[in-house]
C-alpha cells in the first residue's frame, strides 16, 4: 500500500514536470538572444533625472557593446525607448501622483515586453523609476502566467494609496499586480481599463529588503510572501538565500523567472546615484550572485534594471553607479564578471 502511494505520487510529479516542460518549450525563449527596451520615465517618483537612466546606460555605459563583447549572446536587438499616451479617465482616486502617465506608460510597456518575449528573446528593460515594474511584470505574465518574480529592492513597493506616505507610485507597483490584492484597487480605472492582477503571492520573492513601511510589512506577513531582507542575507549568505528561495518557489525546477532589480538594493557605496538610498545593502558581488544564480537556472526570461539617476551625485558617483548597473545587466544574461573601465 505504501509503495503504491509512493509510486502514484511520483507518477503524478513526473506528469506535472512533463506538462510544464511541454508548456515551456511551446514558447521557449532563446537565452542567446536579447531584446533591450528603454523606459525614460520619472513620474512614479519625485527625483528629476531618473528618466536619463536608459540613455546613460547605453551611451556612457556602452551597454550594447558590453553585452555583445562580454556575453555569449548570439544577437542583441535594441528596440529603442518606449512611447506612450497618458490614460485620462479621472477616476478620482487620491494619493496616486501622475496616475494618467504611469498608467499609459505601463500599458505600452506591457505590450512591448510581451512582443519581445514572443519573438523568442530575453527581455531586458532599462529604467526609469520602478513604477515601470507594473508593465514589465504584466507583459511577462501575459506571456507565461506562471512566471516567478524576484523583486530585488531595498523597498517592498507594496503600498496602496491608503498606506503610502507619499503617493509616489514607484512604491506601489506590486500592489497592482498581486491577485490577492485585487479588491484593493477596484476603482483605479486608469489601470483597471487594461490591467488584470495575475501574480499570485506564491510566485513572488523579495530579496534585499531593509526599508519597509508598516502597511507593506502587514501585507507581507498576512499573505505569506517570501521575503529575504539584509538580515537573512547576513545570517545565511546570499548564495544560500537564493538556493532556499528557488527550492521553495520552484521545487520541480520548471518555472520561468523575471528579475526586477532596483539599483538601490545595492549599498549606497556601490550605487550612490539613485533617489532612495538606504545604507546596509548588497555588495556588488552579492548583487551579481543573485542574477547569476537566476541565469544559471536557464529560465531567466526577463530582467529589469531601475532607478539609476545620473542627476544625483558627482561624476564619480554616476560612474560608480553605471558600472554597477552594467555589471548586473551583463551578469543576468550570461556575462563574465565584467570590470567596467
Amino acid at each position: 500500500m505504501l509503495f503504491a502511494l509512493f509510486l502514484n505520487k511520483n507518477v503524478a510529479r513526473n506528469c506535472k514536470v512533463l506538462q510544464n516542460t511541454m508548456r515551456l518549450y511551446s514558447g521557449v525563449v532563446d537565452k542567446r538572444k536579447v531584446g533591450v527596451i528603454g523606459v525614460p520615465f520619472y513620474k512614479g517618483q519625485p527625483n528629476a533625472g531618473v528618466d536619463l537612466g536608459p540613455k546613460i546606460l547605453r551611451e556612457n555605459g556602452k551597454l550594447i557593446s558590453v553585452l555583445r563583447e562580454q556575453t555569449k549572446l548570439l544577437e542583441v536587438k535594441d528596440y529603442g525607448d518606449i512611447s506612450y499616451e497618458p490614460i485620462n479617465i479621472n477616476s478620482g482616486v487620491r494619493n496616486l501622483k501622475n496616475l494618467p502617465d504611469v498608467a499609459g506608460m505601463n500599458k505600452s510597456l506591457s505590450d512591448k515586453v510581451y512582443q519581445i518575449l514572443s519573438e523568442g528573446r530575453v527581455c531586458l528593460t532599462l529604467g526609469g523609476d520602478h513604477s515601470m515594474g507594473i508593465g514589465t511584470v504584466d507583459g511577462h505574465l501575459r506571456y507565461d502566467p506562471d512566471t516567478v518574480v524576484f523583486w530585488v529592492d531595498a523597498h517592498a513597493d507594496l503600498n496602496t494609496n491608503t498606506t503610502s506616505p507619499t503617493g509616489n507610485i514607484h512604491g506601489m507597483p506590486l500592489s497592482f499586480l498581486l491577485k490577492e490584492l485585487t479588491n484593493t484597487w477596484s476603482d483605479v480605472a486608469e489601470l483597471k481599463s487594461w490591467l488584470t492582477a495575475k501574480l499570485p503571492c506564491k510566485n513572488l520573492v523579495y530579496v534585499a529588503l531593509r526599508d519597509v513601511d508598516a502597511g507593506e510589512q502587514k501585507f507581507i506577513e498576512d499573505l505569506g510572501i517570501q521575503a529575504y531582507g539584509m538580515r537573512e542575507i547576513d545570517r545565511y549568505g546570499i548564495r544560500n538565500v537564493m538556493t532556499m528561495a528557488l527550492e521553495k518557489v520552484d521545487p520541480m525546477q520548471t518555472k520561468r523567472f523575471h528579475c526586477s532589480f532596483d539599483i538601490d538594493s545595492l549599498d549606497a557605496r556601490e550605487a550612490p546615484s539613485t533617489g532612495t538610498r538606504v545604507r546596509g545593502g548588497l555588495t556588488l558581488r552579492e548583487g551579481l550572485q543573485i542574477v547569476e544564480q537566476l541565469y544559471d537556472t536557464g529560465r531567466l526570461d526577463a530582467l529589469d534594471l531601475t532607478e539609476v539617476n545620473p542627476a544625483i551625485g558627482d561624476n564619480t558617483d554616476v560612474a560608480t553607479t553605471v558600472r554597477a548597473a552594467i555589471a548586473i545587466i551583463a551578469g543576468g544574461v550570461g556575462g563574465n564578471r565584467y570590470a567596467y573601465k
